[in-house]
């Protein structure tokens, strides 16, 4: 299970009614977070979430109302006595603009570990998932992000006993271990099943419409989409400053077959985003207008 919640829904500036856009997931005991900008903290708070265990930080990229809440975020942790090692993940320079915004968060009990995306399509494994990284359109360099959970088969007790394996061996090939007996090499490979329909959250916002959003999303459980604008009106003033309107977010939630599409970062001239879902939802039903803390736990199919 993926428990998911969209912290902020805004986009460029917060807001009384609306915290800027960032989202956080939790798998397992492990934590990321996509995306820190002003007010997080705050919204994290509303949420009963707490910053300690965040294990991961991506940034999609480095402008200000994404990035410029990390320095309280790191000292919070720090505050809370937090020893163990984060890992930001970012476009390059992202080592240079987290040293810049350190000046005010110096001393830390804890390591900091940069990893720069380098590709146009970068995997970084963990224990369990995978983030995947993809480039996306915006006026600076910027990345989508893709959680994917995979899931094995299951265990096929009938190829087990054709192997003549003892028993007692089972249980490590199912934990993915090698069992090496009398010369022979037992892989897991060789007892499990086919693998099992795993978990995908897709999250890609400050961009134009791309080819690479839709393959990348392709039957996405959940895409956490940007939709700066919601009046038809502003599709020029969308186009140029690389924003999207709700309308081309749920073309590609169509075009790549997702199961469910948030549509989040929006305009602060935008109040009540709720209003233009009925031509939305028209392109694509399972959209929804999200609200700030709204949450889901993406699960995994039952068998």
């Amino acid at each position: 299970m993926l428990d998911v919640c969209l912290l902020g829904t805004g986009g460029m500036m917060p807001l009384p009614y609306r915290w800027l856009t960032s989202m956080m997931a939790r798998y397992n005991g492990q934590s990321i977070l996509i995306d820190c900008g002003e007010g997080t903290q705050i919204a994290m708070k509303e949420k009963g979430w707490s910053p300690k265990p965040i294990d991961i930080i991506c940034f999609t990229h480095y402008h200000a109302d994404h990035i410029s809440g990390l320095p309280g975020m790191l000292l919070t942790m720090g505050n809370a006595e937090r020893t163990e090692p984060l890992i930001l993940i970012g476009p390059k320079g992202l080592t240079k603009v987290v040293n810049s915004l350190r000046v005010i968060a110096p001393e830390l009990p804890f390591e900091i570990i940069c990893q720069e995306i380098s590709e146009p399509t970068q995997t970084f494994a963990f224990d369990g998932f995978e983030i995947q990284c993809f480039r996306v359109n915006h006026n600076v360099v910027c990345y989508g992000y893709n959680i994917i959970i995979h899931r094995a088969g299951k265990f096929d007790p009938v190829k087990a006993e054709a192997l003549g394996l003892e028993k007692k061996y089972w249980g490590r090939l199912q934990k993915g271990e090698i069992v090496e007996l009398e010369g022979k090499t037992y892989t897991p490979d060789m007892v499990m099943g086919d693998a099992r329909k795993g978990i995908k959250l897709t999250y890609c916002t400050d961009t134009r419409p791309t080819e690479n959003i839709v393959m990348h999303a392709e039957k996405a459980d959940l895409f956490i989409c940007e939709g700066m604008y919601g009046e038809p009106e502003k599709k020029a003033k969308a186009k140029e400053y690389k924003h999207m309107t709700f309308y081309e977010a749920a073309e590609l939630a169509k075009r790549a077959q997702v199961e469910e599409m948030w549509l989040t970062h929006y305009s602060p001239s935008l109040i009540r985003p709720e209003e233009f879902m009925k031509d939305v939802k028209a392109i694509f039903p399972n959209s929804k207008a999200a609200k700030d803390g709204m949450s889901v736990e993406l699960k995994f199919e039952e068998v």
